[in-house]
């Protein structure tokens, strides 16, 4: 949908009226709003959450996410990162970044080409087309999350970000929103996990979950 301009006879209020009742009532995608016009796209419909008290930080994910979507395995172009830092103490040792499939999406916001777009066939997710990337880097720079969840992919000269498993030419199942995600099927720990639900879009709180269950207390782990 193409922003409107607050002159055009439709106010924030009567947006935001719309906005609530879809979500209430089922009827419509759940709206959202970007940028300082009126520009509404559709929440979601999946997110990848993390544990990073269970990560053992052996980097399968990564190996994996790489090499569904690019046919290699390579560490630089997996789209969720485990980031190692040996002067740190449990937990703060090691963490796992993936890409927050954002409600307000700066790097959608930031893309001047399209390339980065809601996928409405796919639950929503948004995705980039490499075929109409320039290689500009505005949704790696825009993100705002450290690292950028909007990876370049130096190799093939484009932007990636996940896209929930939809689009992996090297793998034979089915991913998206009714299939599966390459990381979570070979987290050896099952510390990464799919959820339908929208967390909460402030700092982690609601991407980094707990993970563990009772047998995690008997290796030393904390569970709460």
């Amino acid at each position: 949908m193409k922003d409107r301009k607050h002159g055009s006879g439709f106010s924030r209020r009567d947006f935001l009226k719309l906005s609530v009742g879809a979500v209430a009532g089922s009827a419509a995608p759940r709206l959202i709003w970007l940028g300082n016009g009126l520009a509404a796209i559709p929440a979601a419909g999946g997110y990848i959450l993390v544990d990073t008290r269970k990560c053992q930080g052996c980097m399968t994910c990564m190996l994996a996410c790489s090499l569904v979507h690019e046919g290699r395995e390579n560490l630089s172009l997996s789209r969720i990162q485990v980031i190692q830092n040996p002067f740190e103490k449990f937990p703060d040792d090691v963490t796992l970044e993936q890409c927050r499939q954002c409600v307000e999406p700066a790097c959608l916001e930031a893309c001047p080409t399209g390339a980065l777009h809601v996928d409405e066939k796919n639950g929503n997710v948004r995705r980039v087309d490499a075929d109409i990337c320039i290689g500009c880097m505005s949704c790696v720079n825009a993100c705002a999350y450290p690292p950028s969840r909007a990876i370049w992919n130096h190799e093939d000269g484009h932007a990636q970000k996940c896209d929930l498993c939809v689009g992996t030419p090297h793998w034979d199942e089915s991913g998206g929103l009714d299939g599966k995600q390459a990381c979570v099927q070979v987290c050896p720990v099952g510390a990464i996990s799919f959820s339908n639900e929208i967390p909460p879009q402030k700092g982690d709180e609601g991407y980094k979950v707990n993970l563990r269950g009772d047998g995690w207390r008997k290796l030393g782990y904390p569970t709460e």
